[in-house]
């Protein structure tokens, strides 16, 4: 049974061609079987996998496990995911996750990213410029109201500012009788729409970092590969009134960490799958969105490389930009060739069909029957507008820090005085403290940087539309790409905080009369970036409705024990620590210190495989055969980045830091054959504190030895 997987069922259809209406229906419920038996799923923490991890592990976890596991998982709001590892706020992350405030928090003579950081107090503690963490407290379906909102006779232009409207005023009313960050949250494509409470911390210090080359060991070569020697670990302390708080749900260190067969879980928030989008979805993914991308990847790779290779402080400011892309980059490569598999085609295909016909079988579904049609229908109309889209409302064309704190600026001004459900949603009032968080950062922003970014940002608009372009003329107003950057960068008032601060309190009179080249950059775009904006929302409204309806459909047929697509939003996933068998040889499940040097030396040394110069001196204090990495079954993607891993006593084993390169098709489909999730082991944390940082006040922290 454990061998009844997508790829082989395809092999049946091809085999006994199951084309008659029966068949696709069994077919189609079958394919729903053969998930159940897999280790798949990022399940929802209110709608938990009892019945399956019962069966199938003879293990189902309590509700106060549950919601112990679901309070002790941190979200950081930069990407990534996190737990709380002690009662006095100590956060875990990975050194990549952490990256960006890392890079913030450096200058010339500090170069944190690369060094590493270690508070050996709590007054050596550094709170970050605008880091945010999220832990979710609560979730309340509100999918009856936010439906009742949109009337069946509503075109979609009203069906969409209908919706808008209703999500504002839950989040608002959450977010008054609670003070908790209130997020409305879009399930199965429309199908569901949860309310998520999460308490916010925003006093946020940096605890201890190792140098980038541990944590990265291997660089782009190695990444998304396996075996690994990564020692992929950030820590953050969170603080309440100016004293690190006091947290009640929080993860009891496993020293032993975990073993090879144990079944193990993961909490965090994975980004975004692609798993019940529609086969014409796919194909814009596969044929429009991830080649533009990757293009787009490309060209950002080249340019910060040549930057960074000018100087050492020039390598510094672009090394967390450039590794971001590098590493975006890579994943797409392995998630386009996954959408290029005829088999992942076929079935595809083959599922799509299935639900088709049980549809059109039965009068029930009667409104779903065209709703393959009409996804396809406004999928087109967002492909012809996409490329406008990408330019002018997500700023590839320009592209840099200043234009966002312009264009966000402009907007305030504008969105505010609306009625709150009227409002653009990221100036909704449920998210306005997260907003002003990063608005009023005070981040380093470089000046040569900027031009650098806006320059070719601003070259690109110019190679999409054509140099005689009206948006381009108007835009360029005669100047090359780089001269117009460099007067903006340097003339725009709008890098300093106070002057941002007074723009956005005195509101459209203060932000008109304070004639910025960069507000009006921003403002010579945003009619067209609106409208574009404004059909891609309208035909989404019509997907949304459609994938409703046929959500509906399948939740009656296939029943409610499924999950939803990811959404960055807490999800439990589950899985064994296994290796796997690649090109006729066994991959062991665990690597070892003894493995990171001799990787190392196999490598000559040589960059990205060069060991810190504490790690070369720590070896004799180490015991090499104390586990470093391993790999589980469990269902991840982007965003789990930094999950902790637990035992089934809830005990944190491990942390994720990546998958494998066969995992990278997890967007949109899980396998098991060779896919892995990739986690620092717990032991190899505490050892490496101990023995290569001389860190054992944070070692006993973690390991409830002692009290801060």
């Amino acid at each position: 049974q454990s061998n009844l997987t997508p790829r082989f069922l395809i092999a049946m259809i091809i085999t006994n061609r199951l084309h008659s209406k029966s068949g696709l229906t069994a077919l189609f419920l079958t394919l729903a079987a053969a998930t159940s038996l897999a280790d798949e799923g990022m399940w929802l923490f209110n709608q938990p996998p009892r019945a399956l991890l019962k069966e199938k592990y003879n293990f189902e976890p309590s509700t106060a496990w549950l919601d112990h596991l679901q309070q002790a998982s941190v979200r950081f709001n930069s990407g990534g995911s996190g737990s709380f590892v002690s009662e006095d706020g100590l956060v875990m992350s990975n050194h990549h996750v952490g990256a960006d405030a890392l890079q913030k928090l450096g200058d010339k003579d500090h170069n944190y990213l690369r060094d590493g950081f270690f508070a050996r107090t709590l007054a050596e503690e550094k709170r970050c410029h605008d880091l945010e963490l999220n832990v979710l407290v609560s979730i309340e379906d509100v999918t009856d109201r936010v439906n009742a909102a949109v009337k069946t006779d509503m075109i979609p232009e009203q069906a969409f500012l209908a919706r808008r409207k209703v999500i504002a005023e839950i989040e608002k009313e959450s977010l008054d009788r609670t003070g908790l960050r209130s997020d409305v949250v879009t399930l199965y494509q429309g199908g569901q729409y949860h309310l998520y409470r999460f308490k916010r911390y925003t006093d946020v210090r940096l605890v201890f970092a190792p140098e980038q080359q541990i944590a990265f060991f291997g660089g782009d070569p190695d990444n998304f590969e396996y075996p690994r020697y990564d020692l992929d670990i950030c820590f953050f302390r969170v603080y309440e009134n100016g004293k690190p708080a006091r947290i009640p749900h929080w993860l009891r260190w496993s020293r032993a960490g975990a073993a090879e067969n144990e079944l193990i879980f993961v909490s965090g928030h994975p980004g975004r799958t692609a798993r019940l989008l529609t086969l014409a979805e796919i194909e814009y993914q596969r044929d429009v969105l991830f080649p533009e991308t990757l293009a787009w990847l490309h060209r950002r790779e080249v340019l910060l490389t040549a930057y960074g290779a000018r100087s050492e402080e020039n390598a510094r400011r672009a090394r967390d930009d450039l590794l971001g892309v590098q590493n975006s980059r890579k994943a797409r490569e392995g998630g386009l060739a996954g959408l290029l598999d005829p088999a992942f085609i076929a079935q595809k295909q083959a599922a799509e069909r299935a639900l088709k016909n049980a549809v059109a079988q039965d009068p029930k579904y009667a409104n779903a029957r065209d709703a393959w049609d009409r996804i396809a229908a406004a999928q087109r109309v967002i492909s012809e507008n996409a490329p406008m889209h990408r330019l002018l409302e997500s700023g590839r064309g320009f592209n840099c820090e200043l234009f966002g704190i312009a264009r966000t600026l402009l907007r305030a001004a504008d969105e505010r005085p609306k009625p709150d459900g009227e409002r653009l949603s990221e100036f909704r009032e449920s998210g306005r403290a997260s907003l002003e968080l990063n608005l009023f950062s005070t981040k380093p922003i470089y000046d040569d940087y900027e031009q650098l970014y806006l320059a070719d940002s601003l070259t690109f608009l110019a190679e999409r539309l054509g140099a005689r372009h009206p948006i381009v003329e108007r835009v360029l107003v005669g100047k090359s790409p780089r001269q117009r950057a460099a007067e903006l960068v340097k003339d725009t008032k709008v890098k300093d905080v106070a002057f941002r601060r007074k723009l956005y309190e005195g509101g459209k009179a203060a932000v008109d009369a304070a004639r910025d080249p960069m507000i009006e950059l921003a403002r010579a775009v945003d009619a067209e970036a609106r409208a574009v904006r404004q059909i891609i929302e309208t035909q989404e409204e019509i997907k949304r409705q459609a994938h409703a309806q046929i959500a509906a459909a399948r939740f009656a047929i296939q029943g409610t024990s499924t999950y939803p697509d990811a959404t960055f939003t807490l999800r439990l996933a589950f899985g064994v620590v296994k290796g796997y068998d690649e090109n006729g040889k066994h991959v062991p499940c665990q690597t070892t210190f003894a493995g990171l040097y001799e990787r190392s030396r196999e490598q000559g040394g040589r960059p990205p495989f060069d060991l810190p110069e504490r790690w070369i001196k720590a070896r004799r204090r180490l015991d090499l055969n104390t586990p470093l990495n391993f790999v589980s079954t469990a269902d991840i993607i982007g965003g789990n980045s930094g999950s902790p891993v637990v035992n089934k006593n809830g005990e944190l084993v491990g942390i994720i830091f990546d998958g494998n390169i066969q995992s990278l098709v997890l967007d949109f489909y899980y396998t098991e054959e060779q896919a892995r999730a990739l986690a620092v082991h717990s032991s190899a944390i505490t050892h490496a504190l101990r023995r290569v940082y001389g860190a054992n006040r944070l070692a006993d922290e973690l390991e409830g030895r002692r009290r801060r």
